[in-house]
């Protein structure tokens, strides 16, 4: 199933810890993706076992200057984690709503539940793009797989995209992305962009952490086809995502501002549109200037390039200069041939 077009931007709403722990406030969320435009909902599919170990020394206490620093990796996975029971309920939602859902699998069991989902798709996240048993299980399912490649080295990603081929799984998006939480501006490199898509020859867009809906924009402006934000259904939601996730007004407005920049880039096209060819009776052409009595040489005086085009095309001026009026020329008259004596 190939539900990334290259005509329109796939944008996707990333549920991701924004659940709050209630399934009510996850549906009403995929509703909110739905009335914001998105796309498609993500979720991600893991236990804190299925991500980590229940060890709690300092390997495994979080210290990297983040917004989780000071706990253990267990009990911030388990905390955030979506139940599995609710995907069903989420998928059945999106389903209702005419949203694509699909999910981020952390390990074998995720990918093995998903596909009694008939998930249409899977996402590898930034971290996970050095599990290369995992690429090589999700790849084998034969699904497009979209791969964020915030942590990765050059040689990181042709891996990844080496097992993914080597699995007969060509249908592959990578995503320039800033594993930071939130994503400083001058981090972004988006310029990353267009260079994913030359040098690998896939699909390429942008997972986004950077607050605000420029980044977005400027992506599809460099050629993302995929766009994932975190959403989240209001930020009095308690949730290890809230400070860098998008309300559904500000998805709106993100979503609005793709779309209009999707319109603003249009296509490639020398042809003259019926609006264009209107528009060029007000460029220039050869008009006489000054009122002409038959036999009077055209000179640069009385001869002119101005507004409008009804007369002679202006590359035609020195063909003209030096040539005879034919007949009594009025100001004002659009020059062309018959005006003009024969040699």
């Amino acid at each position: 199933m190939k539900f990334i077009e290259n005509d329109k931007v796939f944008i996707i709403a990333e549920l991701s810890a924004n659940h709050g722990g209630q399934l009510e406030i996850a549906k009403e969320t995929v509703r909110a993706a739905k009335r914001a435009g998105a796309d498609a909902i993500k979720l991600q599919t893991y236990t804190a076992d299925t991500i980590t170990l229940n060890v709690k020394n300092d390997l495994f206490k979080i210290k990297q200057g983040t917004h989780w620093d000071g706990q253990y990796l267990y009990d911030l996975y388990a905390d955030a984690s979506l139940s599995w029971d609710w995907h069903k309920p989420l998928f059945d939602v999106a389903k209702e709503e005419g949203l694509i859902c699909f999910s981020s699998p952390f390990d074998k069991t995720a990918v093995d539940f998903l596909e009694t989902l008939n998930v249409p798709a899977y996402k590898i996240a930034s971290f996970e793009i050095t599990d290369i048993p995992l690429i090589d299980y999700v790849a084998s399912k034969k699904k497009p797989i979209i791969i964020s490649t915030g942590i990765a080295s050059l040689e990181d990603i042709e891996l990844a995209l080496e097992t993914c081929r080597k699995a007969g799984n060509n249908d592959i998006t990578l995503l320039q992305c800033t594993s930071e939480y939130p994503a400083v501006p001058e981090h972004a490199n988006l310029l990353m962009i267009p260079d994913l898509k030359k040098r690998f020859n896939v699909k390429v867009g942008l997972s986004d952490h950077t607050m605000g809906i420029e980044a977005p924009v400027i992506a599809t402006a460099l050629g993302a086809k995929v766009i994932e934000k975190h959403f989240i259904l209001n930020r009095n939601i308690e949730s290890a995502d809230a400070h860098f996730s998008l309300d559904e007004t500000e998805f709106k407005q993100m979503v609005d501002a793709v779309r209009l920049a999707e319109k603003m880039l249009g296509k490639v096209n020398y042809e003259l549109t019926d609006k264009k060819l209107k528009s060029r009776e007000f460029s220039r052409s050869l008009f006489v200037a000054e009122d002409l009595k038959k036999g009077e040489m055209f000179t640069e005086k009385n001869v002119r390039s101005v507004r409008p085009a009804y007369g002679l095309h202006t590359k035609y001026l020195k063909d003209v200069l030096g040539k005879k009026a034919k007949n009594d020329i009025e100001k004002g008259t659009p020059l062309n041939f018959d005006l003009i004596e024969k040699a």
